[in-house]
C-alpha cells in the first residue's frame, strides 16, 4: 500500500472519531435537555422565571420536597399550600400573577403528593395536621426562609392556619381559604347534625379497610369526584383534572389521606414527638399575623360560616366572599382574587 493510501484512511479513520465525539456530545446535550425539562435535576437556587414544568427537590426535615418556584430570586417569598384531592397546579395561575409584581412564589408538593418523598421507609406516614405544618416549617429552613406570606386551601389553608398560629414569627401574613381550620381530635368527638355528617362521608367511608382498599383502587375516578361536589359549578376540563391527577401517583398518596383523615377521629393515635404541638393546637389558639379569608359563594364541601371563625384572628384582618359560582378550590377557580388576596395582605403587614 502506498503512503497516500495509507494517510487516507488515517485521515478517515482520525475524522470518524472526531464525528462520533461530536455526535456523542450533541446526544449528551440533548438528554441533560430533555432531563431539565422533565424536572429530573435538582436544584435548591431560587430562579428569576415562572416554572410549573421543572420542579425541584430539596431535602427538608423527614422528607425530600418537590415544589414549584416563581418570580425573581429577590422578591418577597410567598408560600402556597394545597389541599386534597389537589396539588401545585391549583396555584399555576396564582404564581404567574405574583411572579409578574416581583414576588417570589413557592409552591410545594405536601406529604403524599407529586415528587416529595420520604427520605427513610421507617418514617411513619403520619397525616396529622401538626406533622403537615411542621413539613413547611421544615421547608423554610432548608430554603433559608425566615418569614413569608403563606396562603392556602383545604389542607394547605389548615397548614397556614398552624403555621400562624405557632409560629408568627415566620409567618408575615396569612391568607387562608374558608378561614379557621385548626381542629383536634378531643374537638371531632362532638357528633354534628345529619346534614352536616352527610358532607363528611368520605371521612367516614376511609375509617374502613373498604375505604382504603376502594381509595386505593379507584384513585382517579374518587379524586375526580371529589372536584365535581367540591366546585359544582366549575367547569373543569379532562385535561386540568389529569394534570393534578399525576401528582396522586405517589406511592405514600394512599396511605398519606387515610390516616388524615383516621387520625381526625381518633382511629390513628399520630407520634408522640407531636404532641405538645397537638395539645397547643386543641386549645384553639388564636392567630395575631395580619389575615385575609375567602370562602367562594358555591363551595359543596364542608366548611364553617365566617361569622364561626372571625374572633379567631386578633390582628388585622378582613374576610371576603367571592360570588359567581366559586367553589372549593378556589386559588384554581378564581386565581385573580386569590392573588390579590396576598397583595392585600402583604400591605397589611408593611
Amino acid at each position: 500500500m502506498n503512503k497516500r493510501a495509507n494517510f487516507g484512511r488515517r485521515f478517515l479513520g482520525a475524522a470518524a472519531l472526531i464525528f462520533a465525539a461530536l455526535a456523542l456530545g450533541s446526544l449528551n446535550m440533548a438528554n441533560a435537555q430533555h432531563r431539565q425539562a422533565a424536572g429530573t435535576e435538582t436544584s435548591t437556587n431560587a430562579t428569576a422565571s415562572a416554572s410549573f414544568d421543572h420542579i425541584k427537590q430539596i431535602k427538608a426535615g423527614v422528607l425530600d420536597v418537590g415544589y414549584a418556584e416563581a418570580g425573581p430570586a429577590d422578591g418577597e417569598p410567598v408560600i402556597l399550600l394545597h389541599g386534597w384531592p389537589y396539588d401545585i397546579y391549583s396555584y399555576k395561575e396564582v404564581s404567574e400573577i405574583l411572579a409578574a409584581k416581583g414576588y417570589r412564589v413557592l409552591v410545594p408538593y405536601l406529604r403524599g403528593s407529586g415528587s416529595t418523598h420520604f427520605l427513610s421507609a421507617a418514617t411513619p406516614r403520619n397525616g396529622q395536621q401538626s406533622a403537615i405544618a411542621v413539613d413547611i416549617i421544615a421547608f423554610m429552613d432548608a430554603l433559608k426562609i425566615k418569614k413569608a406570606v403563606v396562603g392556602g386551601f383545604d389542607w394547605g389553608a389548615r397548614t397556614a392556619d398552624i403555621m400562624a398560629a405557632l409560629w408568627p414569627e415566620r409567618v408575615k401574613g396569612l391568607v387562608s381559604v374558608s378561614g379557621y381550620l385548626i381542629g383536634s381530635q378531643a374537638g371531632n368527638k362532638a357528633p354534628l347534625p345529619p346534614k352536616a355528617e352527610l358532607l363528611w362521608w368520605y371521612q367516614y367511608y376511609f375509617a374502613t379497610e373498604r375505604g382504603r382498599a376502594g381509595y386505593a383502587a379507584n384513585t382517579d375516578e374518587f379524586n375526580k369526584l371529589i372536584w365535581e361536589l367540591a366546585s359544582p359549578q366549575w367547569k373543569f376540563s379532562d385535561a386540568t383534572f389529569k394534570q393534578s391527577a399525576a401528582s396522586f401517583d405517589n406511592p405514600d398518596h394512599v396511605q398519606i389521606v387515610i390516616d388524615n383523615y383516621r387520625w381526625r377521629l381518633g382511629l390513628s393515635k399520630g407520634e408522640t414527638k407531636y404532641d405538645e404541638l397537638e395539645k397547643k393546637l386543641a386549645a384553639g389558639p388564636a392567630i395575631t399575623v395580619p389575615s385575609v379569608t375567602l370562602e367562594g359563594d358555591a363551595n359543596g364541601a364542608p366548611h364553617p360560616d365566617p361569622s364561626q371563625y372571625a374572633k379567631r384572628f386578633t390582628g388585622k384582618y378582613v374576610h371576603h366572599t367571592l360570588t359567581g359560582g366559586v367553589g372549593h378550590n378556589l386559588p384554581q377557580e378564581a386565581p385573580q382574587a386569590f392573588a390579590d388576596a396576598i397583595i392585600e395582605v402583604d400591605n397589611f403587614a408593611k
